[in-house]
């Protein structure tokens, strides 16, 4: 089952890529989809799809690079390192995927661009530094 669902993950990445549209991606999402964001605010498919298409223009082009793409049941975690093109800014991402009947039903991502990684490394001192 875990190899089904790293497909699954697998083909929506690629559809995403491939076409530079959503269009391939939606029929990959459950109806009941939910994406979750680390600020707690949620969207439904509707709302995902559309702010994936929303990105698609300023990220043309972007590269993606995954190191690590794991199963566990019916969730899918990927470990990915991107950039766009001409030295632009480079992100990491960690999204965590739960499927459902071959579907996607559920996202979590968090994103951390690479540049202020070291920044974040004492997040819990003040900003101050007291």
């Amino acid at each position: 089952m875990s190899t089904d669902n790293k497909a699954v993950i697998g083909r929506a990445l690629a559809e995403l890529i491939e076409t530079g549209s959503s269009d391939g991606l939606a029929p990959l999402l459950s109806d009941g989809f939910v994406h979750h964001r680390p600020d707690a605010t949620t969207s439904d498919k509707a709302g995902w799809l559309a702010a994936v298409e929303a990105a698609l223009t300023p990220l043309a082009g972007m590269q993606v690079e995954i190191h690590h793409l794991l199963a566990e049941g019916d969730h899918v975690v990927m470990h990915s390192r991107r950039w766009l093109p001409g030295g632009g800014p480079e992100i990491t991402v960690v999204d965590i995927w739960r499927v459902d009947g071959g579907l996607i039903a559920e996202g979590w991502e968090i994103i951390e661009p690479a540049a202020q990684a070291a920044a974040h490394l004492s997040w819990w001192a003040e900003p101050d530094g007291r």
